[in-house]
């Protein structure tokens, strides 16, 4: 594959990237595959910007959440604090305009590498949350699960007279507090089994579902198409699905700021801000 890079007007459109983007999407047969870098407009950071370079942040790893209580503890105190602007942001014009793209049947699959649930609150449905929802809760002993809502009250009412102050904001809904504002905090067990209670979200050294990564490929396979939005690629469990696409010899089109770790494998990256440029794509394609 040729790969066109196209980089941004001044106006923030790149029109060349738009022809070329609205070329592909109209003939159908796409399967999106995104990541934060679509729910950044709706106010929630993504994990690296535009210049490539990881925001400093230490994510928790499954082994550690299961295995040390007090880690527990740290992670759903940041957690708890993070929820709310997880829960109050809204679906940008990016979300809409991909539900728009779905709905006119020019959209095979929608895969998300985001736990935000701003796909399905834009208006798609069948989306595939390839790293699970922060909207659930799961009990890693009994495998209940519950809403994060309800888990919200229930630690509400636990912690009513604990405060702490906000250091920073991570993508995944976690925060950064001080270490000393973490010891008075109380978490809360399952209320079936007394077990440990987890985000029904895929931790770094957890592995995805085997049916749900199955699945994907599937849907890649059957694909006329594949369009990375808003992803740098730099983990696997998004990055495969580019190199199936490019080994099935499928167009991969990549909207991102900045370069990804799939630009090798493009037909086409276009370097814009989606809020701007997937509207535009949407409009075109009606």
């Amino acid at each position: 594959m040729v790969e066109q890079a196209v980089g941004p007007r001044a106006c923030g459109l790149p029109e060349d990237g738009l022809g070329a983007l609205t070329a592909l999407v109209g003939r159908g047969g796409v399967v999106v595959l995104s990541g934060a870098g679509l729910s950044t407009e709706s106010g929630i950071p993504d994990y690296r910007g535009p210049t490539g370079a990881a925001r400093p942040s230490t994510p928790m790893t499954y082994q550690v959440f299961r295995g040390d209580a007090a880690a527990r503890r740290r992670y759903w105190a940041r957690s708890h604090l993070g929820w709310p602007l997880m829960a109050r942001a809204q679906p940008n014009a990016g979300h809409r305009a991909v539900a728009q793209l779905q709905a006119r049947g020019l959209l095979r699959g929608i895969v998300t590498q985001n736990v935000d649930g701003l796909h399905a609150a834009g208006g798609a449905h069948d989306v595939v949350e390839l790293h699970g929802g922060l909207d659930r809760v799961v009990c890693l002993d009994c495998g209940d699960r519950s809403s994060r809502a309800e888990l919200d009250r229930r630690l509400r009412a636990a912690n009513h007279s604990w405060q702490a102050h906000v250091l920073a904001v991570h993508p995944d809904g976690d925060v950064d507090l001080a270490d000393d504002e973490l010891e008075s905090f109380r978490t809360v067990d399952c209320t079936l089994c007394g077990g440990v209670l987890k985000p029904d979200v895929v931790f770094f050294g957890e592995t995805v579902p085997r049916d749900r990564v199955q699945h994907c490929f599937a849907l890649v396979e059957g694909a006329r198409s594949l369009l990375v939005l808003g992803s740098s690629l730099t983990v696997m469990s998004g990055y495969r699905f580019v190199l199936r696409a490019s080994k099935l010899g499928l167009p991969v089109a990549i909207v991102n700021q900045g370069a990804t770790r799939g630009d090798g494998h493009a037909t086409l990256t276009v370097d814009a801000p989606l809020g701007a440029l997937l509207p535009e794509l949407a409009r075109c394609t009606a």
